[in-house]
């Protein structure tokens, strides 16, 4: 806190604040100056904010206060982050909550100049949604959006000019050079007159060589235009080339392009593209979360131990087991109607893995054919771009177009195949279909004949003692082959054990010397560790109470330091105070009339004095108010009563009238019937 107060009065007694503070000052301040040098250090940083708050609400000035620090992204600190309560701190001047706000501004001060002078351009004005609709307001505030933007732009110009490196003091420089040369220039030129007209026919020479000047000037222009238009050409030419092979394919694509073979071709882009959105590219998707839940799951879970890797490798070890033991049951119950099957789910399997292995392919050869767009896209842009410069040469746009070709014939035979593909999947498809429907019947016969036998059951009987032994014949021949396997297996590893443990026979003589020692050293590390903890719990214990004697005397130190500041700032107040009552009690004893006028008892028995005339003149105004009520009540009543009276009479005048316009209207009416 205290190098805080005194960062703050640095930088206000220096430019431009100038306030000539020290750290005992500073902290006597009450809190309208506080908050008045508040004020001023805003003012430096938006001139708009430079007046006196006494001369203003205090509503008005926190209001206006926390404006501003919320343009310039002030954030009060963690203790001080309820707005009610920082508004109330700065009504009232609180030093904990002035101190930190005048020291992040005068840590910053250029910087928030900046952001205050943007700010007011950049701030948008907020205009409700139903002023919009009006196509005035709108337009004008489409304007208003264009000049912010144009405002950003010249800005950031401006500082890019700034700190390009250019500064005046060079430029000034450039400028003076330049003018002593068109002086010296200017000489020549006037010296070479001179020497000319002493010569004779010197203006057709003169003539002449500007001719000649103009005919050179123009003839490096026509140089320029030739250039140009042969860089024009030559860009024409490949444009034709392309242009050309473009309508070559065209025709060679268009050769079998009738109605049948465009909508087959479009039928079959429509497939590819519903198995690419359908079933391929949900599948990526859904593979692609899975991986990273699962990463964000290992991210998410602390560090692994060794034992807890071996009880991973256990579960996984167990869970292997489990699935062994469920392809077995599954063997041993299999179903008929899955053995007939497997021959149509292999295959269909396969067009599946194809099918997928050619998605991806075409997948690949979208991707190529794309970046080779963007590539020739990019190129002709560069060529556009380039004013005449040569980009692409004959040789890289043939090998280009051979490659484009290539990758052309390529695409359409990958397209061909998986419309074989497609036809042949669909072929399979119906023929598995077919295949169930042929295989249901048949077993329903033959249940009916079964039935009709009655031996019901028998079919599947056999077919399951088939299966059986099938099973079982397969198992002895896979018995015994694992049998020899595994005699032989016995033989490699007793010979393998032998030779192991003749190698390891000096190996464990040296190990048990070894073991003994290591004994010896961990019980000796047992000692060791149970004193060090000891110790270092006696040291933890008195490092604890050191540092509660330090956190002690040193609130015990803040609150002397506060109270010797508090001390030393009464004493000052005091003899402040001394010094006017005896400056005082000067003024009011000395003989000289002037020095007693200065005395504050005169100038304030002055002001009683005034204050009591300024009294007797209002009783005196009071009582001639009194004693003129009654006349004046009077005289309004009469007033008002008159008011009435004219009402009154006004009201009859107008229905007078009306009925004189009526009574014209039926006699002019009698009259009509009279001539009638």
């Amino acid at each position: 806190m205290s190098e805080q107060l005194k960062f703050i009065v640095e930088q206000l007694n220096k430019e431009p604040f100038k306030k000539n503070f020290n750290l005992i000052t500073f902290d006597t301040l009450e809190p309208m100056q506080l908050l008045q040098i508040l004020n001023d250090v805003l003012a430096e940083i938006d001139p708009k904010q430079a007046l006196d708050i006494r001369e203003e609400m205090p509503e008005q000035t926190v209001k206006r206060m926390c404006a501003l620090l919320g343009m310039l992204k002030y954030k009060p600190p963690g203790n001080l982050s309820d707005v009610t309560s920082f508004r109330q701190g700065l009504v009232t001047g609180s030093k904990p909550l002035i101190h930190p706000i005048l020291h992040w501004l005068l840590q910053r001060v250029p910087e928030l100049k900046k952001r205050a002078y943007l700010a007011r351009f950049l701030v948008k004005l907020e205009v409700p949604a139903e002023f919009l609709q009006d196509d005035v307001i709108n337009d004008t505030y489409h304007q208003y959006e264009e000049l912010v933007e144009g405002f950003k732009t010249y800005h950031k110009e401006c500082e890019q000019l700034r700190t390009s490196g250019f500064s005046t003091a060079e430029i000034r420089r450039d400028i003076s050079a330049m003018e002593e040369e068109k002086d010296q220039l200017i000489k020549r030129v006037e010296r070479l007159k001179k020497r000319v007209e002493s010569v004779s026919n010197h203006q057709r020479m003169l003539e002449q060589a500007r001719q000649l000047r103009v005919e050179k000037e123009r003839e490096e222009s026509l140089t320029h235009q030739k250039q140009e238009q042969k860089n024009q050409l030559f860009q024409a030419e490949q444009r034709l080339l392309r242009s050309q092979q473009q309508l070559k394919d065209m025709r060679q694509a268009a050769t079998d392009a009738n109605p049948e073979s465009l909508m087959k071709r479009l039928e079959e882009e429509i497939k590819i593209n519903s198995y690419m959105v359908s079933e391929k590219l949900p599948k990526e998707l859904e593979g692609m979360r899975r991986t990273v839940q699962y990463l964000q799951k290992v991210a998410l879970e602390p560090a692994m131990g060794q034992a807890d890797l071996q009880e991973l490798e256990d579960k996984i070890k167990e869970a292997d087991c489990q699935i062994n033991h469920l392809i077995e049951k599954r063997m041993m119950r299999n179903d008929p109607m899955d053995d007939n099957l497997t021959l149509y789910r292999q295959q269909a399997s396969i067009i599946i893995r194809r099918k997928e292995s050619k998605a991806e392919e075409l997948q690949e050869a979208r991707e190529e054919l794309a970046a080779a767009e963007r590539e020739l896209r990019q190129r002709s842009s560069q060529a556009q771009g380039s004013d005449g410069e040569e980009v692409i040469r004959g040789d890289e746009l043939k090998r280009l177009l051979v490659k484009l070709r290539g990758k052309g014939t390529v695409y359409k035979k990958k397209r061909q195949e998986i419309a074989e593909l497609k036809a042949e999947y669909g072929v399979l498809q119906r023929t598995e279909e077919i295949l169930k429907q042929r295989h249901e019947t048949v077993q329903q016969k033959l249940q009916t004949m079964e039935a009709e036998k009655g031996i019901s059951g028998y079919s599947n009987t056999q077919e399951e003692l088939e299966r059986v032994s099938a099973m079982k014949s397969e198992l002895d021949e896979k018995k015994g082959r694992t049998l020899d396997d595994m005699s032989e297996m016995v033989k490699k590893l007793n010979s393998m054990i032998v030779e192991k443990k003749s190698a390891l026979a000096p190996i464990i003589k040296e190990l048990r010397s070894l073991r003994q020692h290591c004994q010896e050293l961990s019980q000796e590390y047992e000692e060791k560790k149970a004193q060090y903890e000891s110790c270092a719990a006696g040291l933890e214990s008195n490092r604890s109470k050191l540092e509660q004697e330090v956190k002690a005397l040193r609130e015990e130190m803040g609150q002397k330091e506060n109270r010797y500041h508090y001390i030393n700032s009464m004493s000052e107040i005091i003899e402040m105070q001394m010094r006017r009552a005896a400056e005082e009690m000067k003024a009011y004893v000395s003989s000289d009339p002037q020095e007693r006028k200065k005395a504050i008892r005169e100038v304030y028995m002055k002001n009683i004095s005034e204050q009591e005339l300024l009294g007797k003149k209002l009783r005196e105004e009071q009582k001639m108010v009194r004693d003129s009520h009654s006349t004046n009540m009077e005289q309004m009543k009469m007033w008002c009563d008159l008011e009435q009276l004219m009402e009154c009479k006004r009201q009859c005048f107008i229905k007078a009238q009306s009925q004189v316009s009526i009574g014209q209207v039926i006699q002019e009416g009698g009259e009509d019937r009279l001539v009638l």
